[in-house]
């Protein structure tokens, strides 16, 4: 079977490889000069299972009222005239409740482990290296009030399978000692030895080159032009190659759309409606001046609700989302404060082990945003569209790298007609898959789709 994936962050690429695992054919196409260069880039490194929490729950509306007027604030919602982004508030206000927070941690855990095994099956098959730490991922509060409620968080996750335990600050010390400089600050955290951390950008690049290796064709440099429809079937896709201009089309039996926060507008063009909005998101990475002093484990800041992680001789911090479209400024007022905040928070956390200068100060600090694809429940969109032979893998907002790996190989399994092994509700996808590759290179789905 031929597949064409549009789309190499993360999500693409992982969908590419578990395709070519499976016989298949694949061409991956993407606008930029390599893979993982946008969303993929730069984030916050973790793989974290056990923090797999919806941003709606029931106490979202009245932060994110109060947050409006903070240049700072952890989620910022910036009004636009823009339809998309008011239903898809809407929506995300219908989830801001006990009942919904349960059934979508439901969701997001089953993705996470499932995908968790199959990004530690690739790595035991390849031997990649990407400044990976397997040390678990430290929750850390310097709020008593706050604390006080990570017992019923860390309940509900154990709830779900998930070993994540409610630790005092002598504990939390012992388990990362680069902590001491900000101890008297601290009141206590959470911790799940299973979590791990390491470079997105590096890992899906490697990925990306073995599946070139395996026979896959990696347009990059193309954009996007459309997608062809006719008698309710994707039937072929048009891309533009940015440095000659020339119009190429490809033809297959399947394609997966993978574009993270440009899924939407995509799918749009053929009628198909996904709630997808993007969620601005910041990061910087720090040269280490003390490596010695600097921490091992991945850890989540509660009060601004950032992460850290090491990656070899830097250290990443990244957070905020911010919610008014299609926005990658850096150079803007609003996203210098952001900045600014991340790096103000490592020398705060961490005084002295990062240079944290400013370039007008002599420093070098890498600063990125990126486009967080997010949906409402924060679950993301992996299956069918109501376009035959048209696939979705897309929507995982600040989880796509911990997702990655398991939702390309479920979408890959779903394509063949396999049921991926986890308890997870699949776009497009009430009834078992009936899926079945009749000759070489065809393709059968004689499964009615629920209307995307």
């Amino acid at each position: 079977m031929q597949v064409v994936v549009l789309g190499a962050g993360i999500i693409g690429i992982s969908t590419a490889w578990h395709l070519l695992q499976k016989g298949h054919q694949v061409t991956v196409v993407d606008r930029q000069p390599d893979a993982a260069l946008e969303t993929s880039f730069a984030n916050a490194a973790q793989i974290s299972v056990s923090y797999c929490e919806p941003w709606a729950n029931r106490e979202a509306p009245l932060k994110a009222l109060k947050w409006m007027f903070s240049a700072t604030s952890p989620l910022l919602f910036r009004p636009q005239i823009d339809p998309a982004q008011w239903r898809w508030g809407l929506q995300f206000l219908g989830q801001c409740n006990d009942a919904a927070f349960e059934r979508n941690v439901a969701q997001l855990v089953a993705l996470g482990s499932y995908s968790h095994e199959a990004l530690k099956a690739i790595v035991a098959e390849t031997g990649m290296q990407y400044n990976r730490l397997e040390r678990g991922i430290a929750h850390y509060y310097t709020d008593q009030k706050s604390f006080d409620g990570a017992a019923g968080a860390a309940a509900v996750m154990q709830k779900f399978g998930v070993k994540r335990r409610v630790i005092n600050r002598d504990e939390l010390l012992k388990i990362e000692p680069a902590l001491n400089a900000f101890a008297e600050r601290i009141v206590g955290g959470t911790y799940t030895p299973s979590d791990e951390s390491g470079d997105a950008r590096v890992f899906t690049q490697q990925l990306a080159a073995l599946c070139a290796e395996r026979g896959a064709q990696l347009l990059y440099g193309h954009d996007i032009e459309r997608i062809d429809v006719a008698g309710g079937a994707a039937q072929q896709v048009s891309v533009r190659d940015r440095a000659s201009g020339m119009v190429r089309v490809l033809k297959a039996d399947a394609y997966v759309v993978a574009c993270g926060s440009y899924t939407a507008p995509l799918l749009r063009q053929v009628g198909v409606h996904v709630p997808i909005y993007p969620g601005k998101g910041y990061s910087a990475t720090l040269p280490l001046l003390k490596p010695e002093l600097a921490p091992q484990v991945s850890m989540i800041d509660d009060q601004l609700k950032i992460a850290m992680s090491r990656l070899g001789n830097q250290l990443r911090v990244a957070g905020t989302i911010e919610l008014g479209g299609f926005d990658l400024s850096l150079d803007t007022p609003l996203a210098k404060k952001r900045c600014e905040m991340l790096v103000r928070r490592i020398e705060e956390v961490f005084p002295g082990v990062a240079d944290t200068r400013t370039p007008e100060e002599g420093g070098n600090p890498e600063f990125w945003t990126g486009l967080r694809p997010a949906t409402p429940t924060n679950i993301p969109l992996i299956g069918r569209t109501k376009v035959g032979r048209l696939w979705v893998n897309a929507g995982h907002g600040t989880l796509g790298w911990t997702h990655g790996a398991g939702s390309g190989k479920a979408l890959a399994e779903l394509i063949c007609g396999e049921q991926p092994a986890m308890n997870f509700r699949f776009h497009g996808m009430d009834t078992p898959v009936r899926t079945r590759l009749s000759a070489p290179g065809a393709l059968n789905t004689d499964t009615p789709a629920r209307q995307a």
